[in-house]
């Protein structure tokens, strides 16, 4: 992500720029820090709201070239992309786009499609004790 930025930075991407400073202030942790789970990373599914009164959003942070849907993605070298990197559920910072200065606020971070309902369903195939599906049920027969 930091070669991305620098490259952009160097054609002169003030929103790349703006990323990059937030890399070089970042702590860097690895891939499987427990505390990971409440920060905001690449690929993370993340819940904000933003201080111009849209409505609470959820969306995935990409890399520009895995960016696809403008509906459920947003592009790390977007500036609202950048502002997410690293932050923490419950934190906000500033970040600039469309001629003001806006602030996110963090609400959830989730590293899974929160719209994943068969990874849910088959990720976990008991509740309270009794199995989702009966594995020796034939199936229906024709009458």
């Amino acid at each position: 992500m930091e070669r991305l930025a620098q490259v952009g930075a160097d054609q002169g991407d003030v929103d790349a720029r703006f990323l990059l400073s937030e890399i070089n202030r970042a702590e860097v942790v690895p891939d499987r820090a427990a505390r990971l789970d409440s920060i905001v990373t690449m690929g993370s599914w993340v819940t904000f709201w933003i201080t111009w009164g849209f409505p609470r959003e959820t969306r995935q942070l990409v890399y520009p070239e895995d960016y696809t849907s403008e509906r459920t993605q947003i592009p790390v070298m977007s500036p609202l992309g950048a502002a997410l990197v690293g932050l923490k559920v419950g934190s906000e910072i500033p970040f600039f786009t469309a001629g003001r200065t806006n602030v996110v606020k963090i609400e959830r971070v989730d590293r899974g499609d929160p719209n994943d309902v068969v990874r849910v369903l088959f990720s976990n195939p008991m509740v309270k004790g009794k199995k989702l599906f009966d594995d020796d049920d034939p199936g229906p027969s024709a009458a």
